[in-house]
Formats: C-alpha cells, sequence, structure tokens
C-alpha cells in the first residue's frame, strides 16, 4: 500500500546526477546525455529511491573487503547472493564473516527501523564502510540491488574486469510506494523451461519487482503436472502457439521455480485461467465439454472461442482437484483463476462459474485473484481485481471496476497501453501485437498508478500495486522476452516502487543501464526516445 516516505525525484540530477551525462566537472555535466560518460551517482538508481543524500568519500571495494553479517539464516543467504554477483567481475574473495567490527560491507538487521516497513533499507555509503540495514530480510534484499546498480556496470560481467569498484559517499534511504509489484510471464502460449523462467527472475528482481504471475493455462497450453488430471499435460501440454512440442512443469520443477523466486523475495503466483481460455482442457478430457466430445488441440491466438461447461458437475470436480493440487505446493497467499474474455459464456454462467471457482479458491486457504472481467460477478472479500483494460474504450468496464473498488475490492493495474510489454513499440517492431496500440519507452513510464482510475471515481487507497504482463503468442524464446521487457520493464517497475519523477529525468537514468544490460548478456531494444551512451 502507499508509503510515507518522502520523494526527492527533482533533486536526482543536482545531487549526484543520473548515471549518464553527469560528471564533477561543470564541462563535462554540459555534454548531451549520450556523450556523457557514466559516473557513479547516488540518484542514478531505478527504481529512484525515497531520499538520496549524497556526502562524503565513496565506499571502495577491495581484495580485502568482507561482508559482515549476523547468523540469521536469511541474512547469510542474502551475503552469499551479494557475494556471489560480486565475486566474477571483481575477482575478490569476499568472504562472510560474523565479526561486527568495522569496515567492509555490513548486512544489519534491526527491529527498531520501524519506519523503513518490511521492504524499505538504508544504505550508507563512506570510505571507512557500507553498512545496509533494513527491518525485515527483504529489505536488505532490495538494498542489495541498489547497491549493484551504484557499482560500475562491468560488475555484472561473469569475468574479471578492472576496477575501482567505487560506490559513491552519501545515504539512500528508501521503502516502497506499493506492497504488489508485479510481472507476469505467459508460460502457456509459448513454453518457457525451468532454466529460462529462472533467468527472468533475476532480471525482475533487479529491479525490485516482488511478484511473479504464471500464466500457466490457455487455450494453446496447459503447463503443470496435476497427478488426479494426467492429461492435461500429456495432451493439453503437448503443443503451442505456432505447433512444436510445448511443454509443462512437473511438481518438483514447478517447486523447483517457486523456491528460486522466493530465494529472490519473489511471491509466485499461478494462474488456472477459466472458464474461458479453456481449449487445452477441452482437448485432454472430453466430459468437460458440454457435448462430451473434445476438440482438437489448437495453435493460433484468436481468444473466446472456448468455455468449460458450467452446467456439468465434472468441471467443479475438476476445478477443486486442480486449485487443491496448485495451492498444496503454492506457499504464496494468492491464486489466479483468470476469468477474462470469456465470450462463449454467458453472463449467468460466468457469474455461476466465479461463484464457485472464488469459493473453492478460499477452501484451500488462498486469496483469489482474477482479471478485471471478475467485477462482472461478485468478487468474494478479500479479492483482488487485476484492470488491463486501457484509455477510454473501456468506460462500462472501469465503472464496474470502480465500483467494485468503492466496495473495498483492492486493484492491481496492469493497463494495457501502459505495461504490457508484448506490444510493439512501434509500427516497425517484428515481435509483439498492437490490439490497444502502441507503446513505446516513454508511454509506459508516462502514467500514475494513483491517478489511472480516478476519472471513475478510483482512489489511491484501492490500488495495491502494479503488474507488467508479458504474453508469449509471439515470444518464443529469452531474447524475445528480454527485447520487448526491455527497456520498458524499469519504467513499470518504478511506477510500482516510487510516485516517479519526470520522463526528462528518468531517460537519463535509464540510459545509464544500458551498459548494464549489455554487461548481464540482456538484449533490448535501443529505442530512439533514450539517449543512450556511445559505445
Amino acid at each position: 500500500m502507499p508509503g510515507t516516505l518522502p520523494r526527492l525525484f527533482g533533486a536526482l540530477l543536482l545531487l549526484g546526477g543520473a548515471g549518464v551525462g553527469c560528471s564533477s566537472s561543470d564541462d563535462d555535466a554540459k555534454q548531451p546525455p549520450s556523450e556523457g560518460k557514466p559516473v557513479p551517482a547516488l540518484g542514478r538508481v531505478i527504481p529512484a529511491p525515497a531520499s538520496v543524500k549524497p556526502g562524503g568519500n565513496p565506499y571502495v571495494l577491495t581484495e580485502t573487503t568482507a561482508i559482515r553479517i549476523d547468523d540469521a539464516r536469511e541474512v547469510r543467504a542474502i551475503g552469499e547472493y551479494l557475494a556471489g554477483l560480486l565475486r566474477p567481475s571483481t575477482g575478490y574473495p569476499l568472504p562472510l564473516t560474523t565479526d561486527q567490527g568495522t569496515g567492509g560491507i555490513l548486512l544489519q538487521l534491526s527491529e527498531t527501523e520501524g519506519s523503513l516497513g518490511d521492504e524499505g533499507y538504508r544504505l550508507t555509503s563512506s570510505g571507512e564502510q557500507l553498512t545496509l540495514v533494513a527491518r525485515k530480510p527483504a529489505g536488505l534484499f532490495y538494498g542489495v540491488q541498489t547497491l549493484r546498480q551504484l557499482l560500475p556496470a562491468a560488475v555484472e560481467k561473469d569475468s574479471r574486469q578492472d576496477g575501482p569498484w567505487e560506490i559513491p559517499g552519501g545515504t539512500v534511504t528508501d521503502a516502497p510506494r506499493y506492497s504488489y509489484r508485479g510481472g507476469m510471464l505467459d508460460v502457456a502460449r509459448h513454453f518457457f523451461t525451468v532454466d529460462q523462467v529462472k533467468r527472468y527472475i533475476d532480471q525482475l528482481a533487479l529491479y525490485k519487482i516482488n511478484k511473479l504471475h504464471l500464466h500457466l493455462t490457455d487455450d494453446q497450453g496447459w503447463r503443470l503436472a496435476i497427478d488426479s488430471w494426467p492429461r492435461l499435460t500429456a495432451v493439453g501440454g503437448s503443443t503451442q502457439t505456432g505447433g512444436g512440442s510445448g511443454g509443462y512443469y512437473t511438481k518438483a520443477q514447478y517447486t523447483e521455480i517457486v523456491e528460486y523466486a522466493g530465494s529472490r523475495y519473489l511471491e509466485v503466483i499461478p494462474e488456472i485461467d477459466g472458464p474461458g481460455h479453456t481449449n487445452a482442457v477441452l482437448a485432454s478430457y472430453a466430459e468437460l465439454n458440454c457435448k462430451d466430445t473434445a476438440p482438437p488441440l489448437y495453435t493460433g491466438i484468436d481468444v473466446g472461442f472456448s468455455s468449460l461447461c458450467v452446467d456439468k458437475p465434472a468441471t467443479y470436480d475438476f476445478l477443486d482437484d486442480v486449485i487443491r493440487e496448485v495451492a498444496a505446493i503454492t506457499p504464496g497467499k494468492y491464486i489466479h483463476i483468470g476469468g477474462d474474455e470469456a465470450d462463449n459464456t454467458s453472463h449467468e454462467d460466468y457469474v455461476t462459474f466465479m461463484d464457485k471457482a472464488q469459493a473453492i479458491v478460499l477452501k484451500y486457504g488462498k486469496t483469489v485473484m482474477g482479471w478485471h472481467q471478475l467485477a462482472g460477478a461478485e468478487p468474494v472479500a478479500g479479492a483482488v481485481v487485476q484492470y488491463w483494460g486501457y484509455g477510454r474504450t473501456e468506460a462500462p468496464e472501469r465503472e464496474l471496476v470502480a465500483a467494485t473498488a468503492k466496495k473495498g475490492t483492492l486493484l492491481v493495474l496492469s493497463p494495457a497501453d501502459r505495461t504490457y510489454l508484448d506490444h510493439k513499440y512501434t509500427s516497425e517492431t517484428g515481435l509483439g501485437l498492437q490490439w490497444a496500440g502502441l507503446v513505446e519507452v516513454d508511454q509506459a513510464y508516462k502514467w500514475d498508478p494513483a491517478n489511472y482510475l480516478k476519472d471513475v471515481g478510483v482512489e489511491e487507497h484501492s490500488v495495491l500495486g502494479v503488474e507488467a504482463p508479458l504474453w508469449t503468442e509471439t515470444l518464443a524464446t529469452s531474447s524475445d522476452l528480454e527485447v520487448m521487457a526491455f527497456p520498458r520493464l524499469p519504467g513499470v517497475a518504478e511506477r510500482g516502487w516510487s510516485e516517479g519523477g519526470e520522463w526528462d529525468e528518468y531517460k537519463l537514468r535509464l540510459a545509464g543501464h544500458g551498459p548494464r544490460w549489455d554487461a548481464m548478456g540482456i538484449k533490448f531494444y535501443k529505442s530512439p526516445v533514450v539517449p543512450w551512451p556511445k559505445a
């Protein structure tokens, strides 16, 4: 939910600058952003921190730097994660020690830091020591992402690089604006392996995303093994958009993804879509069709044609088994039940289905999430509605969502014309769709979650957070995912973490992340609206 720390974005350029086009000399500061050389500065972080106070000498990593931790299990794990990030490029041993002396990098939990909340942190850099303090482990982890971004981009390389490895002097005090900051990955249209999902998790973590919404089922594929309904994967998981062999996760593999995400402080939210987007289910089990006849598998990209048979008791036996098995291997609080684009289901049947589906989710101790069409039924107490509408073309649905919010339902905002990472940047973009229009990098940044639905009466207290969906009808490789997510994902992440600044300031910080993505091997779109540094 909205935080309380002051936001000082307008001062970032004046108090240390963005990652590009800033220097200690007046002459350098006058250079065009694309001609400046990257200089470590507290103001170059994405998402922008709540408070930045530069000053004093930088902290410099050396061969003698140690990472000082207490003996708490989660703090040790974060220390090992930090050391694993820094060792390959610096070549330094960076041992972990429980010696709480001076010097080195100190990771510290303190229950007295109540103002930082569960995800905030304070980073203090001086010539003697770098200290990261937080109230909870998640805050330490997000502080590590800030520390990482304050080092030169070469720190991301997996081979030894030249230093110096300096973190500018001063203090960053930070906490998120919203508690829900999500990235959605569609593994149903095209299947992505465990390692590919882990790679995307690491990219989300760099920008303090804390939810991974996995779209596991759709017309084109079913991607999670369900013991009581084995044909879901044997048949429904056997293909994907455009053909090909598809794939699915065993329960052990899904657990591996969940645990890996958890180590990066992302909660996995599985989505089991219904009553529409279910052709893979219907092709797997004839008895879930109203006429007991299974349709053929589907590999196209049309939507709205499929529907579970709402009148059949077998439909709810199926749904109960699936939700029970998914809930048992999902430690997070949410299960997403879809509910969008059920064009082949009557309104009466839709309401019936969603009422029963929500009851099953509650039965197994989880919180309901659904796309904003759920507002057309009756969201249960505590349910979260995810809004994906855009512009002013969805006025009736906007008003329905607003009415639901006024009754107390919280919203996650994913407006398609701002946050859909699968949409084309320009008409020449080879990948992606454009049914909600073109989404250039500046458009993905120029919006405010607090005001997006204010014209229909939604106040900020109804906004739980934001999410950037990445649908994969046209995306089949990790490179495809990356070139569509970057550089838009960091902007959506900033909208979830910070109140945000002006585009002209943000684009300078964003430009400074291009060399970092190059060092990480991330493919990205070099948008002409961003002043990328010259090679």
